[in-house]
């Protein structure tokens, strides 16, 4: 009979042990620190607050035009003419309508008029007193629309002649003598002259502090050895589609005539200050929402993963700038945020590839 080795038999109803389940992978990095108050050296231009298109109201021929590129205009100066001749016509035969008009109310007045008389006195019947009136109203009624048909045929006339409506700078010409123009065409634009602003653009990296307000020094190279103080007016809501950059807006405080549209500088910006004092900025792919608000994943000391509240203070095409919730030292999760749970343990890694997180 063959027999079993008693270390065989416990060996085969023994039961493997477990393998723990190894945690998962995910990318982190830490945030990049960014001061607010840093300043930015930045290149501007002057630039007109105001800028319009010219254009006539109604279509025709361009056949003069009276100013040009770089050329000042003051408000009510005719700037350019379309050909008057079928305007002149238009006009010529409304005014005529509108005399037709004036003669038959005036006849239509004067028969009411004795109608009415001889009807007090009943030497005419009712219903002819009645037919006076109703002439009466209709050639009235005639005369208003003529009236109005006459309006604006002199106003299509007077529309042959571009006037500026303003004081300004002509900075773009778009049609020339010849032209056969359509309603609302643009001949012109014009600068208007007064309100100016030293335009600048900035990368969405350096958007992070920069808010309506900031304080902004400004120096022209036309106009050496003179600093001029601003604030920032305007900070572009949106990038640039073909730059990707946002235009910021600064006014000069005391802007004096030596500033010309056109002139070229710099313009040094002092960022707001945030309640930090600093701005740390994550790619764009870290950033989760809890309840309708942000918030980024953290890994602790023990590889547990804890979701954070942040306050953004900037969002950029690639990246967010964070005022509050995180710190220079905290490993931010930043690929895959929509996949983790709260309290998972994970490890750890570096991107694979880092310029895919290039800020």
């Amino acid at each position: 009979m063959l027999t079993i080795p008693f270390t065989l038999l416990l060996s085969a109803c023994s039961k493997p042990a477990p393998v723990a389940d190894a945690p998962r992978e995910v990318v982190v990095l830490q945030a990049q620190e960014r001061g607010s108050t840093r300043p930015l050296h930045l290149p501007a231009e002057v630039q007109s607050r105001y800028v319009t298109s010219l254009s006539f109201r109604v279509a025709g021929q361009l056949v003069e035009r009276r100013v040009h590129l770089g050329d000042s205009v003051r408000k009510g100066q005719v700037l350019a003419r379309l050909d008057p001749s079928d305007a002149d016509q238009n006009a010529a035969s409304a005014r005529a309508e509108l005399d037709s008009a004036r003669q038959h109310l005036e006849a239509a007045q004067k028969q009411l008029q004795r109608d009415t008389a001889q009807a007090a006195e009943q030497l005419i019947s009712a219903q002819q007193l009645e037919q006076s009136q109703d002439a009466h109203a209709a050639a009235l009624s005639q005369f208003k629309a003529a009236q109005a048909r006459a309006s604006v045929a002199g106003n299509q006339r007077d529309y042959t002649t571009l006037v500026a409506q303003h004081d300004g700078v002509i900075s773009a010409e778009q049609a020339n003598t010849g032209d056969v123009l359509s309603a609302g065409q643009p001949v012109y634009s014009l600068a208007w002259s007064g309100a100016v602003d030293v335009v600048t653009d900035v990368a969405d990296r350096q958007l992070a502090g920069l808010q309506p307000g900031a304080a902004a020094e400004v120096t022209l190279a036309a106009l050496p050895g003179k600093t001029y103080k601003g604030r920032v007016r305007e900070v572009s809501p949106a990038a640039d589609p073909q730059s990707r950059t946002f235009r910021i807006k600064v006014t000069l405080e005391q802007p004096d005539a030596s500033v010309r549209l056109g002139m070229t500088g710099e313009v040094r910006i002092t960022p707001a200050d945030t309640a930090q004092g600093q701005v740390l900025m994550l790619p764009a792919t870290a950033l989760f929402h809890q309840g309708g608000k942000p918030a980024v994943w953290i890994v602790g000391n023990e590889g547990k993963l804890e979701l954070r509240p942040v306050t953004v203070a900037a969002y950029g095409e690639r990246s967010i700038s964070l005022s509050q919730g995180v710190g220079a030292q905290d490993k931010v999760v930043v690929q895959g945020v929509h996949t983790l749970t709260v309290g998972e343990k994970v490890k750890p890694v570096a991107p694979l590839h880092a310029e895919d997180f290039t800020l």
